[in-house]
């Protein structure tokens, strides 16, 4: 049984870090042995000048910093919006609450490209086609349904009579959520900014029709453009997605300790 068990770990650990490694390892190998007829899975060859080429002479930088501005701040607008309003779908008592609830679920169902060209026309109206912010709005309003849903399961852990104890000490309802709720519901918390971080990073649809100048692209609409019409420079390529994969390996690395700790660890003492 753990023989069984071992094989098939090891067999969806290959099936998920072959092409990582396939693209990292590309990305330094050399022109000659990435189009080579016989593909070499450790690289015999090692060079930089992809790496170089693609900082030095493309927009990518540009393109990275676009999507690390559009990510944290989609990320943080998420968190900040969606902790208070799950607190109040699932722990106030508000009339509607279930059909509103219902409502937020039935319009993440729906695929955005539906709402694409009533978005354009409003922002078109508000001056804000061919800037960050609307990417930061678009994304948050996308990511905010999904992550009430998420938040729900976290707050059910949290016994209410931390609540109630904390409002017998008069502690308000903003006291309540920020100093208690939030540091049991932590590892939730970080779910969803990892959520609508990654769900920001990898958002191509309207980033592409909404983003009309090369100095205000993201990764995804930027590295398309890299891609040439009739020669690849497959080596740009890789070390373009490795470098896109980097910064969602550092988020993991850096929030994973939140997911460690218990939820309500040390909250009753």
């Amino acid at each position: 049984m753990r023989l069984l068990l071992a094989v098939t770990i090891l067999f969806f650990m290959l099936l998920i870090g072959l092409p990582f490694w396939w693209v990292i390892s590309g990305s330094f190998k050399l022109p000659q042995e990435i189009i080579a007829r016989e593909p070499t899975l450790v690289p015999r060859s090692f060079t930089l000048q992809h790496y170089a080429k693609l900082l030095d002479a493309s927009a990518y930088p540009t393109y990275l910093a676009n999507s690390l501005i559009v990510g944290i701040a989609s990320s943080v607008l998420t968190v900040t919006l969606a902790v208070p309003a799950a607190y109040a779908f699932f722990r106030m008592e508000l009339p509607f609450r279930e059909g509103m609830y219902r409502a937020i679920l039935l319009a993440y169902a729906f695929p955005g490209v539906i709402v694409l060209i009533p978005i354009y026309g409003l922002f078109a109206q508000l001056g804000l086609v061919d800037n960050l912010l609307a990417l930061i709005i678009v994304n948050t309003t996308f990511a905010l349904p999904f992550s009430i849903w998420m938040m729900r399961s976290f707050l059910a852990t949290v016994p209410r009579d931390l609540e109630e104890a904390a409002r017998m000490d008069g502690a308000p309802t903003f006291v309540i959520l920020r100093r208690i709720l939030v540091p049991l519901i932590l590892p939730g918390v970080a779910a969803v900014g990892v959520f609508a971080f990654i769900s920001s990073w990898t958002e191509y649809l309207f980033a592409s029709v909404l983003i009309l100048s090369d100095a205000n692209r993201t990764v995804p609409v930027g590295f398309a453009g890299i891609i040439g019409q009739y020669q690849i420079d497959w080596g740009l390529l890789l070390a373009g997605a490795s470098l896109a994969i980097l910064p969602v390996v550092l988020i993991f690395s850096f929030i994973g300790r939140a997911f460690v700790s218990g939820l309500t660890d040390g909250a009753v003492k």
